[in-house]
């Protein structure tokens, strides 16, 4: 066979029929992804959800709702923490084209579309999508909705420490400290003298002082890390049965675990209501909806063991070292600090918390560090809000796709043939051992000998 070689002077044709385009296959995962939406009418849904943001007579023709949420599942799938590089993926697979529904003569999204489409939708329609995602859990039987799990973490925001200015007066940090010295007697100050005086200023991040010209929700904060970074605070609630993520929330990064809490528990009763409107979901969801929340010992405080017991939620709040505490005039607080104190105590207890930590950085996990959601690309909260939201319902959609395929991700359904070689590749050497085992043993010789003893002449004499 002769080389072949490359034309580099190759007239390119004006008219190409359809059927001579390549086509490459289609993903397992996303084909298998696109038959459970389109069975469960994703598409008219979204568009009946997204239709007063569409001008009816008017405009270029924009992106299709339930395409603009598949590239959002896309970023979650793929790990894509950015737009513009969910625009770039898609425009690079044959494989994502099918599972948006385009053909290889449409023109891929681009991302200012996508982020056209997303300031153009509210968050409120994205609040929507997710419980849609969660009644389809509801009807294939993993999510209860009867215990919940709750717990947060930080997001980085898109946004540097060393751009913040004053909020009374606009100043930057370096104008700021450098009035300071000036003021302190230091005629023209150098980098070491602003230094040391910063160092020595007490209360120098004050979050009620100190705001990003370009994102004013970020707040200064300890990350996980030990790193302080401008960040936002995202707050989950999580089925401790199935581990679906039945509410999520971004709220401010300075706001403690018992003002935040609130606003999350609120959250997933809402999501469950609209779950439960939905006559066949309701069905499967044969228990009593949030009788119980778990949570540990950032979120004990009196005001919140009192609020949920007076709404009949049980609470399993661990409890933190406080010592000996004075009752008087707090025997509502009392009453439910010891109930708190004799759950948590119990089996039943001990076995739920040891497994919210589980069930919650599991998700955690899955969202945020290999859903690309750790860091921000976006600024404001409702924006960050509107991209979580659709990364924790691909997230759901992979317990889906986990009961169906057996991988809750495409990358999962990559690694499952080689799981497969290498479970072979144990079984092989066993199963040499065995038939040396057996060769050695000579069975057929002793099933001879073990069926023939009672006929033996020495035993027909005796």
């Amino acid at each position: 066979m002769a080389m072949g070689k490359r034309e580099r002077q190759r007239q390119q044709r004006l008219w190409v029929e359809s059927e001579r385009l390549a086509k490459g296959p289609s993903h397992p995962f996303y084909s298998r992804l696109n038959q459970i939406l389109n069975q469960r009418g994703f598409d008219d849904f979204a568009e009946a959800a997204c239709k007063p943001f569409y001008a009816e007579c008017m405009g270029r023709p924009s992106l299709p709702p339930g395409v603009y949420f598949r590239l959002l599942l896309l970023g979650y799938f793929e790990g894509i923490d950015s737009e513009r590089g969910i625009a770039w993926r898609v425009a690079d697979s044959i494989g994502l084209r099918d599972f948006l529904g385009l053909t290889l003569t449409d023109a891929t999204p681009d991302h200012s579309t996508i982020s056209r489409t997303r300031r153009l939708i509210d968050l409120g329609t994205h609040q929507e999508v997710f419980a849609w995602v969660l009644a389809v859990l509801a009807k294939e039987k993993l999510v209860r909705g009867e215990t919940l799990g709750i717990d947060a973490t930080t997001l980085e925001a898109n946004a540097a420490l060393r751009s913040i200015v004053r909020r009374d007066s606009g100043e930057s940090y370096e104008e700021f400290l450098t009035r300071l010295a000036k003021a302190s007697g230091i005629e023209t100050p150098t980098r070491e003298d602003l230094a040391r005086l910063d160092r020595e200023r007490p209360g120098k991040g004050s979050n009620q002082d100190w705001e990003h010209p370009h994102d004013p929700d970020a707040r200064i904060t300890k990350m996980k890390d030990g790193r302080t970074h401008l960040a936002h605070k995202a707050e989950h609630a999580v089925d401790m049965e199935t581990g679906a993520i039945v509410a999520v929330t971004v709220q401010p990064a300075d706001r403690g675990d018992t003002a935040s809490i609130g606003e999350t528990v609120q959250e997933a009763m809402d999501v469950l209501a609209d779950v439960l409107e939905d006559e066949a979901a309701a069905e499967q969801l044969d228990g009593e909806v949030l009788s119980e929340i778990v949570a540990d010992k950032g979120y004990h405080s009196n005001a919140v063991l009192t609020g949920y017991e007076a709404l009949g939620i049980r609470s399993y709040i661990s409890e933190p070292k406080r010592g000996r505490r004075r009752w008087r005039g707090k025997t509502a607080a009392q009453h439910a600090t010891y109930a708190n104190r004799r759950r948590v105590r119990g089996e039943r207890g001990k076995r739920l918390l040891r497994r919210r930590g589980e069930m919650l950085e599991r998700g955690f996990a899955h969202v945020y560090d290999t859903g690309g959601m750790r860091r921000a690309h976006l600024r404001g909260r409702r924006n960050i809000a509107k991209r979580v939201l659709i990364h924790a319902a691909g997230c759901n959609l992979g317990l889906v796709m986990r009961k169906h395929l057996g991988c809750g991700t495409p990358r999962g359904l990559q690694g499952a043939a080689g799981r497969v070689l290498g479970a072979l590749g144990a079984v092989v050497p066993l199963l040499h051992a065995f038939r040396r085992l057996l060769l050695a043993l000579r069975p057929h010789s002793l099933l001879q000998r073990v069926f023939a003893w009672p006929h033996s002449p020495r035993l027909a004499a005796a």
